[in-house]
C-alpha cells in the first residue's frame, strides 16, 4: 500500500488530503472519503487504508482547511467543553456548496495522478459529512455514494441529500442508527419516501447509536461496524468496476 498526505490546491486555499491506494495493478477507481465532525484522525486514515486495500485510491481531505484547523485532538462528551464547542463551530462553518468545490478540486488534482482512475467515482461521509457524500452524486459522476448516520438528510433546502434520489443514476446507501438524535426515524422516514423508486437503499442498524463505526468511540458496536465495511465494499464491487 501507497500513503501519502498531499497539499491539494481549491478555490479557497489547500486542503491537507490524506491519500492510500495498492501499489500494483492500477489505475484505481476513486473514494471520497467524507470525514466527521470529530475532524481528521489516525481513526479515519486507518478506515481510509481499508478501503484502500480493496482497490480503490482513496482520497481522504481536511474539510475545515478554511478555519486553519486540521486535527482537533480529543473531543470531550460534555456539550459545554470549550473542544466540542469549536468543533460544532468548525462544522458550522462549511456547507454543501463549499464542500462541491473542494470535491471538484480534488477529482482535478486526481485526474493527473496515475494511480488514480477518475473515471468511476465512489463516496463515503459520516455523520456530518453524509449529505457531502450524498450531494457529490447529483454533482459529479459519481457511481455509488454512501451516508453513514448522516446528519441533515432530510431539510427544507433543494440539495436535500433526502431529494438525490431524483437527480443521479448512483446508487445510493443511507446507513442509520437506530438511536440518533441527529436523524431521529421521522428523519429517516423522509429519507425513505424520498428515494422510493430509486436505485437506494436506507437501512436501520438494530441496537447501535449515532458513531457506531468508529472503532475509538464508546458507542461503537462491532457487529454493526462490521455489517457496514460489507455493505459499503458490496456497494462499491457492483458499481465501481474498471
Amino acid at each position: 500500500m501507497i500513503d501519502q498526505q498531499i497539499e491539494i490546491p481549491t478555490k479557497d486555499g489547500h486542503t491537507t488530503t490524506f491519500i492510500s491506494h495498492p501499489e500494483r495493478d492500477g489505475p484505481f477507481p476513486v473514494i471520497i472519503f467524507y470525514m466527521d465532525a470529530p475532524a481528521i484522525r489516525e481513526e479515519l486514515r486507518d478506515m481510509a487504508r481499508r478501503l484502500a486495500t480493496s482497490g480503490y485510491y482513496v482520497m481522504l481531505p481536511n474539510l475545515y482547511y478554511r478555519s486553519g484547523v486540521m486535527e482537533l485532538g480529543p473531543i470531550p462528551p460534555d456539550p459545554e467543553a470549550p473542544e466540542r464547542k469549536a468543533m460544532f463551530g468548525y462544522m458550522n462553518s462549511i456547507n454543501i456548496p463549499m464542500v462541491m468545490e473542494d470535491t471538484a478540486a480534488l477529482l482535478a488534482w486526481a485526474e493527473k495522478q496515475p494511480a488514480a482512475n477518475t473515471g468511476i467515482i465512489g463516496t463515503v461521509g459520516y455523520c456530518m459529512s453524509g449529505r457531502y457524500a450524498i450531494n457529490a452524486a447529483t454533482h459529479f459522476p459519481v457511481k455509488a455514494a454512501a451516508s453513514i448516520y448522516g446528519t441533515h438528510l432530510a431539510t427544507d433546502q433543494p440539495d436535500s441529500p433526502h431529494l438525490a434520489g431524483q437527480k443521479t443514476k448512483a446508487e445510493l446507501y443511507f446507513a442509520c442508527a437506530e438511536t440518533d438524535i441527529y436523524a431521529p426515524q421521522e428523519i429517516i422516514d423522509k429519507v425513505a419516501a424520498g428515494v422510493k423508486g430509486a436505485n437506494a437503499e436506507v437501512e436501520i442498524y438494530p441496537g447501535t447509536h449515532h458513531g457506531f463505526a468508529f472503532p475509538k468511540r464508546p458507542v461503537y458496536h462491532r457487529d454493526a461496524a462490521e455489517r457496514h465495511w460489507e455493505r459499503l465494499l458490496a456497494l462499491y464491487k457492483r458499481n465501481l468496476t474498471k
